[in-house]
């Protein structure tokens, strides 16, 4: 290419991100638990070699496109300065961005005349039926119609839906609803409703789960509010500590993965609230463990019964 040579562009793409990112912008990075984050792009991520800016939906493991997409350099200026050729480091401002399409306001899915289906899948997960009916009874989960998908809703103050996420009854689909708003995040209440305590899961199925490991005396009872971040953003833990300022303690319950380690390393870091994690005994997440418990104890029933003795 005009400008550059090939041996340039190999050994530009060669450059590792995190290490360029410490040696040429150490004063505008911050690490939480394995991840690296820009100062200047808060939605900007470096984890495992790869980066990626969430607001602008753009990411990459080669530094080329990051000095390109976010720093504003043309490709030969890019290659030239990776290869330490004699083009300086400049951190430049990105170019200003298309404004956003306004976004479609948010809706609930139409609703299915029943709930049979959604109530068979959370109890094929494992999860304790008169939990399931709580949840419905209370407008937090209904069957979406026509493809019978289980609908988890967040909620405001005045109990105006502001958030669901959509969870398919077959398969591995998932999906917030266009419109939601992830602060506002599917919230279990507790029977004491001053409890001071709180658990923060990533998703309503994990919340569910816990509440049920903890019904069937698997793990230490708890009484507090379960809240399901919807993810690992803490968007949603954020305004429920400002809702809830009674809440003191929290069980952060975030998978025991790279990503929940992130999340529970970036909750832990809050202030006003005392935080310890509390990870499932089996498997990554609390459905997991739930699900792996109730397997053990179908298998101790069985053999239970072809020890009885004949009559």
């Amino acid at each position: 290419m005009p400008g550059v040579t090939r041996e340039q562009i190999e050994r530009a793409k060669q450059v590792n991100i995190l290490d360029y990112i410490l040696k040429y912008e150490p004063d505008n990075v911050k690490r939480i638990g394995s991840a690296y984050y820009l100062k200047d792009h808060d939605s900007f991520t470096i984890s495992n070699g790869l980066w990626i800016w969430r607001s602008q939906d753009i990411g990459g493991k080669n530094v080329v496109d990051y000095l390109i997409k976010v720093r504003g350099y043309s490709f030969v200026d890019a290659v030239r300065h990776l290869a330490g050729d004699d083009v300086p480091y400049r951190q430049v401002t990105p170019k200003a961005q298309s404004p956003p399409k306004p976004k479609k306001p948010f809706a609930l899915p139409p609703r299915n005349e029943d709930n049979e289906r959604v109530i068979a899948y959370l109890r094929s997960r494992g999860i304790d039926r008169q939990i399931i009916l709580g949840c419905i009874e209370r407008r937090q989960l209904y069957e979406r119609a026509m493809y019978h998908d289980c609908v988890f809703v967040g909620r405001d103050e005045q109990g105006k839906a502001r958030y669901a996420s959509i969870r398919g009854t077959s398969g591995g689909f998932k999906l917030d609803v266009v419109g939601s708003e992830k602060q506002y995040g599917f919230l279990l209440p507790p029977q004491n409703i001053n409890s001071r305590a709180g658990a923060i899961f990533e998703s309503p199925i994990d919340a569910l789960s816990h509440q049920t490991l903890c019904k069937q005396g698997h793990i230490p009872p708890f009484d507090g509010w379960r809240l399901s971040l919807g993810g690992t953003s803490i968007r949603a833990l954020e305004r429920f500590m400002k809702t809830h300022p009674e809440v003191t303690h929290g069980l952060v319950c975030t998978d025991n993965d790279e990503a929940g380690h992130d999340a529970a390393a970036k909750i832990m870091e809050l202030p006003g609230i005392s935080t310890e994690r509390s990870l499932p005994a089996h498997g990554k997440d609390w459905n997991t463990m739930l699900e792996a418990v109730q397997k053990a104890e179908r298998t101790q029933n069985r053999a239970r019964q072809n020890d009885r003795p004949c009559r």
